[in-house]
């Protein structure tokens, strides 16, 4: 690394794959952006030996960074106001709604813009080895900043406006609406475009929202020519994407097509 050269590295977690990205901070741009997309759910023994594979076999890993973000993506997260929160009953508000085990590590982020506490459950064979590859180094669960983002977004209107981002095989969904309101936010798995649809047409049922009045802000692995995209625009009149609020440029070989597709992990260098 040349002198006076700051570098972030984001790694993203999820049992279907693994994401990272190097931010250059000295030149404003991602050096490095890389998928790796598993046929079916690792676990996590699995997952950590794709992570020590993709690390320790290219250079690009193997410098000093400023600091390292790991972020877990799964649904094994819930949301609690701060207000109510007590960090003795961590797995009593998990066990409500995700299938935990005694044995499960469980930590938990403040959500500082909205004043709840998202309380999940990370890897600790993957937090073990970051640490001694890396030393120090941070950790969130993905929702956070999905939450952090968009209410950050939401903000600037005064309507609820549903935010949907897409994974593979699996999307979170929020609502919000300004004065860092955050109505609704639950992540759903899917197999086909009729999975996808329903859960979204249900969500507006439910929260009583009119397709043809509510705006839809897609983010994640979707784009105009996909049949997700086809199948929603059909029943909801507003559909539009939702870009990072970074403006980071990108200096690789293969840029995305879309900086939405990546919303989650650029927006973790905010």
């Amino acid at each position: 690394m040349k002198p006076n050269t700051i570098k972030d590295l984001s790694i993203q977690i999820r049992l279907s794959g693994l994401s990272f990205c190097i931010l250059n901070r000295s030149t404003n741009t991602i050096e490095r952006l890389q998928h790796m997309q598993l046929e079916k759910k690792a676990t996590p023994f699995e997952l950590l030996n794709q992570l020590k594979t993709i690390i320790e076999s290219n250079a690009d890993f193997n410098q000093e960074f400023d600091s390292v973000l790991c972020i877990y993506q799964n649904e094994l997260s819930t949301l609690v106001p701060k207000s109510l929160f007590d960090d003795n009953h961590l797995a009593d508000y998990l066990k409500f709604n995700a299938k935990i085990l005694k044995t499960d590590f469980i930590d938990y982020d403040t959500i500082f813009i909205n004043n709840t506490v998202n309380v999940y459950v990370p890897l600790v064979n993957v937090n073990n080895f970051l640490f001694d590859t890396y030393g120090s180094f941070t950790y969130k669960h993905a929702s956070t900043i999905l939450i952090e983002s968009v209410l950050q977004h939401a903000s600037k209107h005064d309507d609820v406006e549903l935010y949907i981002n897409v994974g593979y095989l699996h999307f979170e969904m929020l609502a919000a609406k300004k004065n860092n309101q955050l109505l609704f936010y639950n992540t759903f798995d899917y197999n086909t475009k009729e999975d996808f649809i329903y859960y979204i047409l249900f969500t507006i049922e439910q929260l009583k929202l009119n397709p043809e009045i509510v705006k839809i802000n897609l983010s994640g692995q979707i784009d105009k020519d996909d049949d997700l995209f086809h199948v929603l625009y059909k029943y909801v009149r507003f559909v539009d994407f939702l870009n990072p609020i970074c403006n980071f440029q990108f200096q690789i070989t293969n840029p995305p097509k879309a900086k939405h597709n990546n919303f989650i992990l650029l927006n973790s260098f905010n």
